[in-house]
């Protein structure tokens, strides 16, 4: 689970990590309000979004009187960055930047501790640093058993400073963000930047925190802050339904039933140089109220350019699927091309029935995925 960064530096702050002063604002005119209670000469107006990139898209503006405050709080309020609409605005003192630095915590599954991440190279371009200078990225392994003792908070301090003033901050920051993450379940705590300003202090100018969903039933005030994205309102709507979904953002819908032959069919789409949108596993059964329901979903996605059905009749065979698969299309009017595979108990039974039908049916898996990813490339 995801929260926004007002919400993250609000924890930050409850765990005495120094941030900046902040009011969150849904208008223009809170965002004026809002500079007028903090009075301070600058302000930072900042798109909260779930997702990266905001400073790239122009969700981050900087204001220094009432006027800039409520045109800026104007051009931000209403923009979509990657798609998401911006409904509200955080406005928060500006910090004056001598240099910025990176730091973040996350769960090692490799090792099954908590990974500590450090960098002297802050900032907006930091996944550019991890992919070309990962050198300049510091990991250090933290064993649950010992936790952030002194004696390892401040050997890690010492790979970005050398003065003790600077050390001790850092260290203090590393044990309160740790023992954050302990106490919220949280899977990655995130400050990008923490910047040192002229005097020689350390702030959380950004943040950002996950958390264990599977944890959430003992972290009630946290379950408190989740917004579902419009992906995760699919993937409980699904799950209502009786489905497995997940949104990959391909071309190509699929809708499967098991789990192994799922991801059997993605395998195979990318094989044949196709994007399967998601993974949908419909279940067992593939009556035409299930198939009904299936469809709809997959047709919410704008990017879905073919529909993929893979079938295996096992317990139900084939000719059930296919009448169900007829009933089903009687009920939605779609131009998008669909391509039927079945195979299993009475095949042979069930392509005959949809033979006449305007679905475009394969005998085989790998027939049905070359059809699926032609259709999706003529459809451009």
């Amino acid at each position: 689970m995801k929260i926004h960064e007002y919400q993250a530096k609000e924890l930050f702050a409850a765990y005495d990590i120094p941030v900046k002063k902040q009011i969150l604002c849904h208008t223009a005119d809170e965002a004026v309000d809002a500079y007028s209670r903090l009075n301070v000469p600058l302000v930072v107006l900042k798109a909260q979004v779930l997702t990266g990139g905001r400073g790239k898209a122009g969700g981050i503006k900087l204001a220094d009187s009432p006027e800039k405050v409520k045109a800026n709080a104007e051009a931000i309020l209403g923009i979509k960055i990657k798609d998401i609409p911006v409904d509200r605005i955080l406005v928060t003192e500006a910090a004056d930047i001598k240099k910025e630095y990176y730091m973040s915590i996350v769960v090692d599954r490799n090792t099954k501790s908590a990974l500590l991440m450090l960098s002297s190279d802050g900032g907006i371009d930091i996944e550019e640093v991890a992919h070309s200078t990962p050198e300049r990225i510091y990991k250090f392994q933290i064993d649950p058993l010992l936790g952030t003792p002194d004696f390892f908070t401040r050997k890690v301090a010492f790979s970005l400073f050398t003065d003790i003033k600077l050390i001790n901050q850092l260290s203090h920051i590393i044990k309160s963000l740790y023992k954050l993450m302990l106490e919220t379940d949280a899977s990655l705590a995130e400050i990008n930047p923490l910047v040192l300003t002229p005097d020689d202090t350390l702030v959380a100018v950004d943040a950002k925190m996950t958390f264990d969903d599977n944890a959430l039933y003992r972290q009630l005030q946290i379950a408190t802050l989740f917004e579902p994205t419009v992906e995760e309102k699919k993937e409980k709507e699904a799950k209502a339904k009786g489905f497995s979904y997940v949104h990959l953002g391909g071309e190509i819908g699929c809708m499967v039933n098991g789990a192994g032959l799922a991801m059997a069919t993605m395998d195979l789409i990318k094989r044949y140089r196709g994007k399967p949108a998601n993974f949908l596993d419909i279940g067992g059964s593939s009556n035409s109220e299930k198939v009904v329901h299936a469809m709809k979903l997959l047709l919410q996605d704008s990017d879905v350019k073919v529909v993929l059905i893979n079938i295996f009749g096992g317990i139900t065979r084939c000719d059930d699927v296919a009448n169900g698969l007829l009933k089903a299309f009687e009920q939605i009017d779609t131009d998008i091309p669909v391509v039927v595979r079945l195979t299993g108990t009475n095949e042979e039974l069930g392509r005959a029935l949809l033979k006449d039908s305007k679905l475009y049916v394969a005998n085989t898996m790998s027939e049905a995925t070359r059809m699926a990813v032609n259709l999706a490339l003529k459809t451009y």
